[in-house]
């Protein structure tokens, strides 16, 4: 039986640790929130202790830390834990800062624990058959890479101020989608250029974001991927990206509701796009935390992380300079 604690009982929170608790061999045992109320509210739920960090780390019968807390709690969380030799699953992203992941990675590195991170969209049923068939050739070499990223909405302007930016904080998904896509040789991001515009709410601009965005990045091979973003859609939450190859195109559309299309004199209908990361990523959210654990029972190395958590901040950091100089970055 692997004993884990939990940090952060708010909306993720909640979703790891009912996956937790439908995982078998897991037991959850601290669930740790500075809100003690949440706390105890999903110990209640899941059975397990509403603890704090200090409590939960000092276990000696806890393996391994789930980290679904706010962004800046990431970093302490992820040293103390490694420090403490805990395995860390750990949210997106390791930190705002690049140089403090690097920090993170190199205690991680030296307490020789395993540690991933929550890109969740790897393990997505339909992206994962989609770079499982890239990766068979089924439309031979990779060329180019169209992603599509919108929010339904944008958050709170508390939640803007606190996020780093939308580079760091909604993009930070897609920048690893584009690394797993066209990456996995070993070619990496040479050059990139990022424009950002606030077309949904004046509120943002005066924090000094954007809403809505668009990328380009060529690779040292000279592959490119366009990514385009709002915090906006009217219809839901999308999320789509295709491949464009040397013999062909894969294509990855949005999950609805049903499949149904209906056709008829007034038109062609189906459902709209899913509400929201929740809905559309449940699935994912589930896979990933298995293969994590399934991972330490096996001694293999994670599908994502913390490595790659660095590599997508550096990205972020190099898009955000890009949108504030107004010029391409070369990395």
């Amino acid at each position: 039986m692997t004993h884990v604690a939990l940090f952060g009982a708010g909306r993720i929170g909640r979703i790891h640790a009912a996956n937790l608790c439908s995982l078998p061999g897991l037991r959850l045992t601290h669930v740790c929130d500075p809100i003690a109320e949440q706390a105890a509210a999903l110990a209640q739920l899941t059975g397990a202790a509403a603890s704090t960090p200090e409590a939960a780390l000092a276990d000696p019968a806890v393996q391994a830390v789930v980290i679904a807390s706010p962004t800046s709690t990431h970093y302490e969380l992820i040293e103390r834990s490694a420090a403490a030799g805990k395995h860390i699953f750990c949210e997106k992203p390791v930190d705002l800062s690049a140089e403090r992941a690097r920090e993170c990675a190199a205690r991680v590195r030296a307490a020789g624990v395993a540690c991933m991170i929550g890109f969740q969209r790897r393990f997505d049923p339909t992206f994962e058959q989609a770079v499982a068939e890239l990766r068979r050739g089924e439309i031979g070499e990779p060329e180019m890479l169209i992603v599509t990223s919108r929010d339904p909405a944008a958050p709170p302007a508390e939640y803007i101020r606190h996020s780093g930016g939308i580079f760091r904080d909604m993009l930070i998904h897609d920048f690893d989608v584009f690394r797993w896509v066209l990456c996995a040789d070993g070619d990496e991001a040479q050059w990139i250029s990022a424009a950002g515009s606030v077309l949904t709410d004046p509120a943002i601009a005066e924090l000094g974001d954007a809403d809505s965005t668009a990328v380009t990045i060529r690779t040292r091979k000279g592959r490119l991927c366009q990514i385009n973003t709002s915090r906006r859609a009217a219809y839901g939450y999308d999320q789509r990206f295709e491949i464009l190859g040397s013999r062909g195109m894969l294509q990855c559309g949005n999950e609805t509701r049903t499949r149904v299309v209906r056709w008829g004199a007034d038109g062609v209908r189906s459902d709209n796009p899913e509400a929201f990361f929740l809905q559309r990523y449940a699935a994912a959210y589930r896979a990933e935390i298995s293969h994590f654990f399934a991972c330490l029972q096996s001694g293999a190395r994670p599908g994502t992380t913390v490595e790659d958590g660095v590599q997508a901040q550096l990205l972020a950091d190099a898009a955000a300079a890009s949108w504030a100089s107004g010029a391409p970055v070369t990395l």
